[in-house]
């Protein structure tokens, strides 16, 4: 077995906000680890979660992920999870001042792009920070996608 194949064995995408490209203007990228229940670790192993509506907050000094949604694992019984509960994200005090700034001061979101395992078998979360786009940046993010289309489709002919 090759080392690139034996380090990305682990690797796989969970969940992936594809929707978050379209509607914000994406100005940096933190990779997040999360602290996560057991029950909550299996359903994500199942695939089973949506980061879709959801959003981080820095509160208090930490860094939070709200809204995102891990299905209950079946197996677990009474030491299940709550489906949309606060999960704290891990990040290094450098990265959580730069992130408070930027989304207090600066008026800015963090929006999850996508929850995967790393190939060391970890959950992790791509954070951006990001900016609303206006529906005349969203036209023209449409206009630029359908001309790149017509243009692969021309260069086949």
């Amino acid at each position: 077995m090759s080392k690139a194949s034996k380090s990305n064995r682990n690797y796989r995408v969970i969940a992936d906000n594809r929707r978050a490209r379209y509607d914000y203007t994406l100005i940096s990228e933190i990779e997040c680890g999360l602290v996560l229940a057991g029950s909550e670790v299996q359903s994500l192993r199942l695939g089973q979660a949506s980061i879709v509506e959801s959003y981080a907050s820095v509160e208090e000094g930490e860094l939070w992920l709200i809204n995102a949604s891990i299905t209950p694992y079946e197996k677990s019984g009474n030491f299940n999870h709550e489906d949309r509960r606060r999960r704290k994200l891990l990040v290094r005090q450098r990265e959580l001042s730069k992130l408070w700034s930027a989304s207090n001061r600066e008026g800015l979101t963090l929006v999850p792009l996508v929850l995967y395992f790393n190939h060391k078998g970890l959950a992790k979360l791509k954070l951006a920070v990001a900016k609303g786009k206006k529906r005349v940046d969203k036209r023209a993010t449409e206009r630029k996608r359908d001309w790149q289309r017509q243009k692969e489709r021309l260069l086949r002919r």
